[in-house]
């Protein structure tokens, strides 16, 4: 991992992680290939498999497995840091449990499953003198970091306007949120908030003031009973006649599917035939039609918001489109881009309004960035700052996504869902403290 130096004294930051999913093996990954900085001490994790893959990232040995979190947290402190990435609806449960056993915390997002749980969460942080870091990766990726270089150095001017689309991409939608973990609100959290905080987290952050009203309208549109082919069966494995033709067909998992979307379902895929893994898609909801779920997640949802600066913006979701773009209109110059769009890592100009001169921003990417291309570096980024910021020995860069600093994306997350349920304007100023 390059970007950082040692410390003069290593006393390695110690996890105990919790949940041993694609979240936590990207950050575990990242952090022991500086073994001096970081050391595992502790899993948790129902699945074996996933528990001792991240077991064995710690060379050292002496880690300690537990089956649940829950176990885990009420023993003795076995670190300090306990990384949660387990499913949106346990954060809130074993987070309070960390702090309240000793531990700072590494919080996936989303923080909690409503908002009065997230402000909780930050008073009993607070209370405590313990830190909470979200991960919100976004935020650490070169990418971002220069959109709000440019919006805090006045070269758009007082900015007016900005419309953030994130396009989830159709396969991946129908994998997390038509047949997965996500596809029912009640099971999980909203759509906005389990996948767009990080959208609207970037969206107060980059504004830098509170959102004071918003609206939002959106549906299940497509990924529904209605737009099932004739004859369809419930279930791809069950022979479909329509399976050449449609991009869904779940007997891809064991094949051009099958990286990177089958490790994070399937215990041990790596040496799973490829009979191997249709026996166990046609046991597991990801291998019924995407038309046949019992899914309730909107493929496209727009929320427009109203900031206490006077800023407007309006930040769409879509299951039809793959990537990050965003435009920011402001009195001098219109920035426009987007983080791996059309077939690029990165998109950034600045068109001047008066002069019609266009520049293209070139970023620093860093480097040792292979693998992580879904979040544009920002796992990387995010990890580097883990120990200065928990141990205290540098320039705090992660405090930008302490919990008690970025509850605002929460807020307008989980308003973002009101608004869509009940087809009213949420007025965050008189609901949201």
């Amino acid at each position: 991992m390059s970007g950082m130096q040692s410390p003069a004294t290593t006393t390695p930051l110690t996890f105990a992680v919790i949940g041993c999913g694609a979240r936590a093996r990207a950050y575990m990954e990242l952090a022991m290939q500086q073994p001096e900085l970081h050391r595992i001490t502790a899993v948790a994790d129902p699945v074996a498999a996933r528990s001792g893959f991240i077991a064995s990232l710690e060379q050292r040995g002496g880690v300690k497995s537990f089956e649940y979190g829950e176990e885990l947290l009420a023993g003795p402190k076995l670190a300090d840091v306990a990384l949660i990435s387990t499913q949106d609806r346990d954060h809130f449960g074993q987070a309070r449990m960390a702090l309240e056993s000793g531990y700072d915390v590494l919080l996936e997002k989303p923080a909690a499953g409503s908002i009065e749980e997230v402000a909780e969460l930050s008073r009993l942080a607070s209370a405590l003198n313990r830190k909470v870091i979200l991960c919100f990766v976004l935020r650490y990726t070169p990418f971002y970091k220069k959109v709000k270089e440019v919006v805090d150095s006045g070269r758009l001017g007082e900015i007016l306007d900005i419309q953030m689309v994130e396009g989830v991409e159709p396969w991946h939608f129908a994998h997390s949120f038509v047949r997965g973990h996500w596809a029912k609100s009640a099971d999980s959290t909203p759509l906005m908030v389990a996948k767009c905080c990080h959208d609207t987290d970037i969206m107060s952050w980059l504004v830098g003031s509170r959102c004071t009203s918003l609206s939002s309208s959106g549906e299940t549109g497509y990924f529904n009973l209605a737009h099932a082919p004739a004859n369809a069966p419930q279930r791809c494995t069950d022979g479909c006649e329509h399976s050449q033709q449609c991009p869904y067909d779940a007997r891809r998992y064991a094949s051009d599917k099958r990286e990177p979307w089958l490790p994070q379902i399937m215990p041990a895929p790596q040496e799973a035939t490829a009979e191997e893994v249709l026996d166990w898609v046609a046991g597991h909801q990801w291998g019924r039609c995407v038309f046949r779920c019992d899914n309730d997640a909107p493929d496209h949802q727009n929320t427009s918001m109203t900031f206490e600066s006077g800023v407007t913006a309006s930040l769409l979701l879509t299951a039809f489109d793959a990537g990050r773009r965003i435009n920011i209109r402001g009195t001098k110059a219109h920035l426009q881009g987007g983080l791996h769009i059309d077939g690029v890592p990165y998109k950034l100009c600045i068109r001047d309004h008066f002069t019609g001169d266009t520049d293209i921003l070139s970023i620093d990417d860093g480097s040792g960035q292979s693998g992580y291309e879904s979040h544009g570096g920002g796992d990387q980024g995010l990890v580097q700052t883990l120990y200065p910021t928990f141990k205290e020995t540098g320039a705090i860069e992660c405090r930008a996504s302490l919990l008690k600093d970025s509850i605002e994306g929460h807020r307008i997350a989980f308003a973002s869902e009101v608004a869509r349920l009940t087809g009213q304007t949420v007025h965050l100023t008189q609901t949201s403290k």
